[in-house]
């Protein structure tokens, strides 16, 4: 079967059947790997602890202290990178500012030669160069995207990746404290649904890679499983060391 519709316009079938997946993830994969950092990393806590034959009470106040721990840890660790991010850019983007300011010539040349490379005529490259130029706040978004890589009207917020990542890392991390919070008094309801959590984050994250939902669900299910059971075994044989 083939994809393109022959009866179409070939306008509207290529519109229709040329998309891509978000490549740069978007708000998708900064929660989602939040949400299954959370999951990972408290049930691995929470197995390891309870290995070594606590109470439900330490149990509990184990899986809350490493959710309220890792969140602030990740908000914090967010906002520093991303702001360190910006600002490293935001100087960046003004060393380029001041190169347009002083010497516009060589700015404008150094623009029509990177055409050049890509295979416009000479000719060609020096008056796109020179029309692009005209607007210095557009020949500074044209600089820096060609030379820097970076789109000067769409930085990341430190603010929002903070907040997200506090959000989705303590939604996560919540699963596997949530039955004991309901009265579960044994640890096999956690790790099911802590495991469940992760099948679903792994599904979800196949929206941003060619992988199958399936497949990146149940490679997520077992690294995290894996991680449960190790420390569960850990805290086991520290528990029977310490007792």
């Amino acid at each position: 079967m083939d994809v393109m519709d022959a009866s179409a316009p070939t306008h509207i079938a290529h519109r229709d059947n040329h998309t891509h997946r978000d490549v740069n993830g978007g708000w998708l994969r900064p929660a989602v790997f939040g949400a299954m950092d959370g999951l990972v990393s408290n049930l691995a806590l929470m197995t390891g602890v309870a290995g070594g034959a606590v109470s439900q009470q330490t149990i509990i106040i184990t899986g809350l202290a490493g959710l309220a721990a890792g969140a602030f840890s990740m908000a914090a660790g967010e906002y520093t990178s991303v702001a360190s991010q910006r600002e490293l850019v935001l100087a960046e983007l003004d060393v380029e500012r001041r190169e347009l300011r002083k010497h516009p010539k060589d700015e404008l040349e150094e623009l029509a030669a990177l055409y050049e490379s890509r295979g416009v005529e000479p000719k060609l490259a020096r008056e796109v160069a020179k029309q692009l130029s005209k607007d210095p706040e557009q020949a500074l978004e044209i600089h820096a995207r060609e030379e820097l890589g970076i789109d000067p009207s769409d930085l990341p917020s430190p603010a929002v990746a903070a907040v997200s990542s506090f959000g989705s890392f303590a939604l996560g991390a919540l699963l596997p404290v949530l039955p004991y919070l309901l009265g579960a008094s044994q640890l096999w309801p956690a790790v099911l649904l802590a495991l469940v959590g992760l099948f679903g984050c792994g599904a979800v994250v196949a929206r941003v890679t060619a992988r199958s939902w399936w497949f990146s669900g149940l490679r997520q299910l077992a690294l995290g499983g894996a991680a449960a059971g190790v420390t569960y075994v850990l805290g086991a044989l520290f528990g029977t060391a310490v007792g």
